[in-house]
């Protein structure tokens, strides 16, 4: 699913912007895009399991999410830079498992999940042309990295990823403008490493990272 949206994102989504370079004010060569807001990661809860497990797993699948991208814009409409995003979410319950004997355990647990994405992005945007209202996207390809933390047990994970966005924003100034942006984050891990000890994950148990985000997005011109 991810793969077919971050494909029509690409082939579409220019198609929203002018292609035609209106005559526009002086425009700075750095962009800076900070944003904050909430994300919702799009996994499946697993079937067959306790009511109370249930709930404490929906405390994770909701949490902060940040964005850093810098860019140097191209001639066009075009920029290329470096991209990082991360996800926070944590969550008090208590949760049910079977263990290696086959015996049922129940116990309170705390878990925090940190979802880290980072690498190089290009963006298309219509910053340079004299309009107050401003749209831009922009595509990222690159590591990310899974962090949970259970107690004194912590799992680590990474992969291949991918990250895409799109925004509207509101030219306050010649150099700064903000507004709205929904991202899609994505990725999926087939195993982690759980206090050193790797574990391999089923065809049918793999971590899936991917996130929808809404977020409150600025742009900084230098």
């Amino acid at each position: 699913m991810f793969k077919k949206l971050l494909f029509s994102g690409v082939l579409v989504i220019p198609f929203l912007f002018n292609a035609q370079e209106n005559t526009s004010v002086p425009q700075s060569r750095v962009a800076v895009i900070p944003s904050v807001g909430y994300a919702w990661r799009l996994a499946k809860i697993p079937t067959g399991v306790a009511n109370e497990t249930k709930d404490y797993i929906r405390g994770l699948k909701s949490g902060v999410d940040v964005s850093l991208g810098s860019y140097y814009l191209l001639k066009g409409n075009g920029a290329i830079g470096l991209k990082y995003s991360g996800y926070f979410a944590s969550s008090d319950g208590r949760i049910t498992v079977q263990d290696q004997n086959g015996q049922i355990v129940s116990g309170s647990v705390t878990t925090k999940d940190n979802i880290s994405f980072f690498g190089p992005s290009y963006m298309f945007s219509n910053f340079k042309e004299d309009t107050k209202h401003k749209l831009y996207y922009d595509i990222s390809l690159g590591v990310i990295t899974y962090v949970t933390k259970t107690g004194n047990v912590t799992g680590k994970g990474s992969n291949i990823g991918a990250d895409i966005n799109f925004a509207y924003q509101y030219a306050v100034s010649n150099n700064i403008f903000i507004g709205p942006k929904i991202g899609l984050t994505g990725g999926t891990l087939s195993k982690m490493k759980y206090n050193g000890t790797t574990v391999n994950f089923g065809e049918d148990q793999k971590e899936g990272l991917t996130r929808l985000s809404l977020s409150a997005s600025a742009t900084f011109h230098f």
